[in-house]
């Protein structure tokens, strides 16, 4: 098989799909890779590493988009990029389908078979290509978040950790999982005062236990939303419903009782946020205010570092790529019901439940669609 991997073109995206060990890999399978020329040089990766793996250079994404049989991205296609897919042509990449309906629209038009990491399972209830980015945009949301609370970016001027004699700031958490607990991890080192909502009680145990009594796990109800989120100086977004939009759990009400200056980062930001009050920005312009409280939005956060992203995701989804080249995608999601949760647009069908009932397409199941092929 042919692998394209085109330049990322999103505002300020420097990662790039694969990597040069991961063309070596591919190469000794019998595969061929095709990399646009400079799409790894965000990265500290040039074309002379790419074609020392044994890759071929195209001079633009016109020819990757042209020869390849599958693409292999980072973030969803732009409009131009959509534009550029064929039929059949397959497409393995983060998609965020539910809250893009004019993506959703293209990748539908243009016939292509389109494959998201972000709903790919691993079996156990986890998400393994997502997960790596979000432990990433875990760690970079306590990061930017402090940042942010600086006075001079519009923030409160509290220190997060304070200092002898002074109050730490107070650090919410809405979400245990991987974003959650990274986040939490980063917010504790630096000496903040942290509290973790979520609704599962085994988790609340985990965290608890994990940290030692070092943060508050404290169990999530309307009432405890408003409360803690009023007296926080930092809160992060950290919810996720896998392929769905994310559910609006901070009202634009609750952001009227925060502190004047308090900040939120809204890591659910790629699937719609989970403030009311959210919209995408970018690392050029990452912030905005309203009601009085700092807004930290970028919807791929984990593009900031790019260099260790890259590497942290490719090592993800390298086996899923030489699965999906081996066998052909058809046999490859038939012989793997996890692989196959990431199957969201087959041939012109909408073949993820919560993108359809999300955007209203008629749902077709994923191995129905690849049966009738």
């Amino acid at each position: 098989m042919l692998i394209g991997v085109p330049k990322e073109i999103k505002v300020h995206e420097y990662r790039v799909g694969l990597t040069p060990a991961g063309v070596r890999e591919l190469a000794g399978h019998g595969h061929q890779v095709l990399v646009q020329s400079l799409a790894g040089a965000g990265v500290g990766i040039g074309d002379v590493q790419y074609r020392a793996a044994g890759a071929q250079i195209a001079t633009d994404a016109a020819e990757v988009y042209r020869r390849a049989d599958m693409i292999v991205k980072v973030k969803e296609p732009q409009p131009v990029e959509c534009g550029m897919l064929r039929a059949g042509q397959l497409l393995f990449t983060y998609l965020h389908l539910a809250p893009d309906p004019e993506q959703t629209k293209g990748l539908v038009e243009s016939g292509c078979v389109a494959i998201a990491y972000e709903t790919v399972t691993d079996g156990h209830g986890g998400l393994p290509l997502l997960a790596p980015m979000s432990e990433v945009a875990g760690r970079m949301s306590i990061q930017a978040g402090a940042h942010a609370m600086e006075k001079a970016q519009g923030g409160n001027g509290v220190l997060l950790g304070g200092v002898p004699g002074v109050t730490p700031a107070k650090v919410l958490v809405i979400g245990g999982g991987v974003v959650g607990y990274n986040a939490a991890r980063i917010a504790v080192g630096m000496g903040a005062h942290v509290t973790v909502l979520d609704r599962s009680l085994p988790r609340l145990n985990w965290l608890d236990t994990t940290f030692e009594g070092r943060l508050t796990a404290l169990f999530s109800t309307a009432d405890a939303l408003e409360t803690e989120v009023s007296q926080a100086d930092l809160v992060i977004g950290a919810v996720l419903v896998p392929g769905a939009a994310a559910p609006k759990l901070v009202t634009r009400a609750m952001l009227k009782k925060m502190k004047p200056g308090a900040v939120v980062v809204d890591v659910a930001i790629d699937q719609g946020g989970c403030f009311e009050t959210s919209r995408p920005t970018t690392h050029q312009n990452p912030t905005y205010v309203e009601e009085g409280v700092v807004h930290y939005c970028v919807a791929n956060m984990p593009g900031g570092v790019a260099r260790t992203s890259t590497f942290a995701l490719t090592n993800a989804t390298l086996p899923f790529v030489l699965a999906l080249a081996g066998k052909g995608y058809k046999h490859a999601l038939l012989d793997d019901p996890n692989l196959r949760e990431g199957l969201n647009v087959h041939r012109g069908e909408v073949t993820y439940r919560a993108v359809a009932e999300t955007l209203g397409y008629a749902y077709r199941p994923a191995l129905e669609a690849l049966e009738g092929a």
